[in-house]
């Protein structure tokens, strides 16, 4: 028999045998397996500062230098207010003979700001309307932007009821006159008059011309048309876009002036006055249907409106205070009445002086003067792709295609 202090001896052992076998086979199998990376100790990272931009550093480059990934807010600039005149009066009271664009540029260093100061009375009739006698005065609101108030003079004012004295009428926005012969005597045509214009027919006796004291036929006269005097105008070159080469309108020239003392399906015309003689195909506005625009309100156009001069009235080379101008932008373009743009004269390509002092490598050599502001011109009528400008203020020669934008 075996005792139970040799059994219990056996056990042993094998318990200390099987532990020994476990470890040599856990041995082997970190033997047999990759090796895992160890961990990689916690760093301290560091801080980089973004470098200051460079003065030589456009936006661009500092806009991507300084990037960090995170939507950023867009801030627009807003367009800079009404900025008074240093001598700008306290009070004036309005004069016959004043222009709305006078006195815009006697208060404001620019002029067709004025809608944003003028303070307008509700209780008036046309509150746009200023009349001589009546008294502007200069205040500031709650926030310290100018401000005219308007204090009607002491003239009373004709109702429609009531016509027993002719008073003084409201003021002009521009000299009326420098439009008036513009309108009246067109020598620029939009395609859209053009094909609305009544036109001469043919002449009495089967004349292929006609001169002064003759009769004249025309068609096209309708209920829009009242018997009166006409300006016979012959229509001349093509007006095309300088950008595009699209024909925008016509040149013009006065040939005649017509009196129509009935307006029939085919109208009978005399001709008053010549300055050259009147053919088949020409064409005809009515003089007397010229009024006055009181209704011209100077204001900025919207921002980044750009064009160009087409053509001059009278065909001049350099262009002067108080002239028409034909522009290649129209209503399509945004563009309407009393907007008022900036001219600017296209810089000349002359010749570099500075060579003449710095040895032969450069001699002929040219350079592109840059473009310099020359005026300010007021948008007075609008088509769907051109319109006529007056030319207000001119501070250099203004020439055809000179370039006009947003002031």
């Amino acid at each position: 028999m075996v005792s139970n202090q040799s059994v219990t001896q056996q056990l042993r052992l094998a318990r200390g045998a099987m532990a020994s076998l476990v470890l040599v086979l856990s041995a082997g199998c970190q033997l047999l397996t990759k090796p895992s990376k160890p961990e990689a100790e916690p760093q301290t990272v560091a801080t980089v500062a973004t470098p200051a931009p460079r003065g030589e550093d456009n936006a661009v480059e500092t806009a991507l230098a300084n990037d960090t990934g995170a939507p950023t807010q867009v801030v627009t600039t807003p367009r800079p207010g009404p900025v008074l005149n240093a001598n700008a009066p306290d009070s004036y009271t309005v004069r016959r003979g004043d222009t709305l664009w006078d006195i815009s540029a006697m208060y404001l260093r620019d002029p067709w700001l004025w809608p944003e100061i003028w303070h307008v009375n509700n209780q008036v009739a046309n509150p746009h309307l200023i009349y001589p006698g009546d008294v502007l005065k200069l205040a500031y609101g709650a926030n310290g932007e100018p401000q005219i108030h308007l204090v009607p003079g002491n003239a009373v004012r004709v109702s429609p009821l009531v016509r027993s004295t002719t008073l003084d009428g409201p003021i002009a926005v521009i000299p009326f006159e420098a439009m008036a012969s513009f309108l009246g005597r067109p020598t620029v045509l939009s395609v859209e008059e053009l094909r609305k214009a009544p036109r001469v027919a043919a002449m009495r006796d089967e004349h292929l011309i006609a001169g002064l004291g003759q009769d004249i036929y025309v068609k096209g006269l309708d209920k829009d048309h009242g018997p009166g005097l006409y300006s016979v105008i012959r229509v001349g070159d093509e007006l095309k876009d300088p950008e595009t080469g699209k024909v925008l309108g016509f040149l013009a020239i006065y040939a005649s002036s017509a009196r129509v003392d009935e307006v029939r399906k085919v109208s009978r015309g005399t001709l008053v006055e010549i300055a050259r003689e009147t053919v088949a195909g020409d064409v005809l506005f009515a003089q007397d249907l010229v009024t006055r625009s009181d209704d011209i309100v100077p204001h900025a156009p919207p921002d980044g409106l750009k064009g160009q001069i087409m053509a001059v009235v009278d065909g001049v080379s350099l262009i002067g205070q108080y002239q028409v101008v034909a522009l290649n932008r129209g209503s399509s373009d945004g563009l309407e009445t009393g907007h008022v743009l900036a001219i600017d004269t296209k810089g000349e390509l002359v010749t570099d002086r500075s060579c003449a002092s710095s040895g032969s490598f450069c001699k002929g050599k040219q350079i592109q003067l840059p473009n310099e502001r020359a005026g300010t011109m007021l948008v007075f009528k609008t088509y769907a792709n051109m319109s006529y400008a007056l030319i207000v203020e001119t501070t250099y020669p203004i020439r055809v295609a000179d370039h006009v934008r947003a002031p």
